[in-house]
């Protein structure tokens, strides 16, 4: 637990210890050119009981509430953000996928990734996902055998496989609630950008406190200091706003969403200049995190989910 994090319930402290134990044994960086390792990692979160952790029991899942999976995702966003975003997709479209339950019963044991999305953007943590495409009109699944991919440069979430989509056929039409899987995606990646955020600014202080400048460390410098209470601040306040289960319009999840992708990229962008030129080189984490904070608002598109919240914001003004 960071000193970001809000004061947690027993069963969400004794999560993150099992996640930090996990992380701690399995020393590996995810990497898209290790696509089996990630399928490992993925049906271990399974076996654990994090894949899936807060769909509900009747659907096969975990029925934990929606702040002990955002304390999941955060803790596993430090280390594993492709992975924490790729559970985060497996949250949002199991309740969709009620009425496939041969699938679901995979998606739950991490046999197969899932990806949603509003585009044709694929970051599921798996070579063959399936697709779940959430549009005006409902959501759409299309399996394996109708996709055909496009590789595409990206900066982060290593392990996600990303990918540029094309769609053959119309796919399925799925039921149930698809303003509520638009809500769990955006404060599920929410989380994903708190816990990076927070992963940042921890590796600013750590670094500024002992790193010895003009005879004393860093953190006596006032405008560092202020660089870090800026960080952690930002970082702390988005950990206390994602770690609840309070119900949220989808304008308000949207309004989550970017602006902890912001955060996240701040924190990291600050944590790579706290570094000094240290902060560049792939053997600090700091340079990692930033790169997964970009990528992930991309992956997000915050720009198209601004639009959205905004149109949905102004209609709940006509009554």
């Amino acid at each position: 637990m960071s000193r970001n994090t809000p004061a947690l319930t027993g069963d969400q402290s004794d999560l993150v210890a099992m996640l930090d134990a996990l992380m701690s044994d399995v020393d590996i960086q995810l990497s898209d050119a290790r696509p089996d390792e990630v399928a490992h990692l993925r049906a271990r979160l399974a076996d654990l009981g994090v894949w899936t952790l807060a769909v509900p029991e009747r659907l096969g899942g975990g029925g934990g509430d929606q702040a002990l999976a955002a304390v999941a995702v955060a803790r596993l966003a430090r280390r594993w953000a492709a992975l924490a975003w790729a559970a985060v997709q497996a949250h949002a479209a199991a309740e969709l996928l009620e009425g496939h339950p041969g699938l679901l019963a995979r998606v739950h044991a991490g046999d197969v990734a899932i990806a949603v999305t509003g585009g044709h953007r694929v970051d599921a943590a798996g070579e063959a996902p399936h697709v779940v495409v959430l549009g005006a009109e409902g959501a759409r699944l299309y399996g394996p055998e109708s996709l055909h991919y496009t590789a595409v440069r990206h900066t982060g979430l290593d392990g996600a496989l990303t990918r540029i989509v094309r769609f053959d056929g119309d796919g399925t039409t799925l039921g149930g609630d698809v303003d509520g899987a638009r809500v769990r995606l955006r404060l599920g990646a929410a989380a994903v950008a708190a816990g990076i955020a927070d992963a940042a600014a921890e590796a600013a202080l750590g670094y500024s406190a002992v790193r010895k400048q003009f005879g004393g460390a860093l953190t006596a410098l006032p405008a560092v200091r202020d660089a870090l209470f800026d960080s952690s601040g930002a970082a702390a306040v988005q950990l206390r706003q994602v770690v609840q289960s309070a119900e949220a319009a989808p304008w308000q999840a949207a309004a989550v969403l970017e602006s902890a992708c912001e955060t996240a990229i701040d924190a990291a962008a600050r944590a790579v200049q706290s570094h000094g030129g240290y902060g560049y080189l792939t053997e600090y984490p700091v340079e990692r995190l930033l790169r997964d904070a970009v990528s992930l608002r991309a992956a997000c598109d915050t720009a198209a989910t601004r639009r959205d919240g905004a149109l949905d914001l102004a209609g709940s003004a006509k009554g």
